[in-house]
């Protein structure tokens, strides 16, 4: 990895996947255009039914080269366990001061999966704590310099939420199902003698095309990824909304 690499935005994840399923298309689009992207996944996904720890690692560097990625790191967390505490939020926090990213991506405010929204307040309070300069943490036996991102983002999972902003991700949809597709070993193989999940099912896969349609649809584009957000958007003209 790039050293003294700045980031762009940051997409926290409390599983590897977690991102791609929800806003690939967003880091793709992105990084097309030269913004620096980059994955903090917080477990290896080791509780999953199918796969195993060792298998996502794989397939999670096969999806950073897809999505021309900048950084992609693990910090290993318990898959199920981890908890939104004083040790867990001091790694995060070391991770945001590293790569001092201006919006960071966090996982569903709810979900389906209890990690997500788990993940999703470790995150969040690790963004703001991180911008505290009373709290030291240092990195290569350097005191790092305190960083708080501009703006913090939620993306969508397995619910239905409402989102607050749509992204058009139109021209970037077969990136993202090519990056999702990266986990063999968690989605529709009809060849795999692996237990079948709630992902594991055609119907699953194709939801991923036809949920982005849909959004797409409502905001008048062919694919949309959504986000819901801790405080208002600000624009400086209503003309700047599309």
């Amino acid at each position: 990895m790039i050293k003294d690499l700045k980031l762009d935005i940051l997409a926290i994840a409390a599983h590897p996947d977690d991102v791609e399923l929800s806003c690939a298309g967003t880091l793709a689009k992105e990084a097309s255009r030269g913004k620096k992207t980059g994955i903090l996944d917080l477990t290896r996904g080791e509780l999953g039914t199918r796969g195993s720890a060792t298998i996502r690692d794989a397939e999670a560097a096969r999806a950073a080269q897809i999505l021309k990625l900048s950084m992609r790191e693990n910090l290993g967390f318990k898959d199920g366990f981890f908890t939104n505490d004083e040790s867990h939020q001091l790694k995060i926090i070391k991770i945001i001061r590293k790569y001092r990213p201006e919006i960071v991506l966090c996982n569903a405010v709810q979900d389906r999966h209890p990690d997500h929204a788990k993940g999703s307040e470790l995150a969040s309070v690790s963004c703001f704590l991180a911008g505290l300069r009373k709290i030291e943490t240092t990195l290569d036996g350097a005191v790092q310099e305190a960083w708080r991102p501009k703006f913090v983002y939620h993306y969508i999972q397995w619910q239905d939420l409402e989102p607050d902003v749509v992204v058009d991700i139109t021209g970037f949809m077969d990136v993202k199902l090519e990056a999702v597709a990266a986990y063999s070993s968690q989605f529709h193989d009809p060849t795999s003698d692996e237990p079948m999940t709630p992902i594991s099912s055609k119907n699953f896969f194709d939801s991923i095309k036809y949920r982005a349609a849909n959004l797409g649809r409502i905001v008048s584009v062919e694919y949309g990824e959504g986000f819901t957000v801790e405080r208002y958007p600000v624009v400086d003209s209503l003309f700047d909304l599309k």
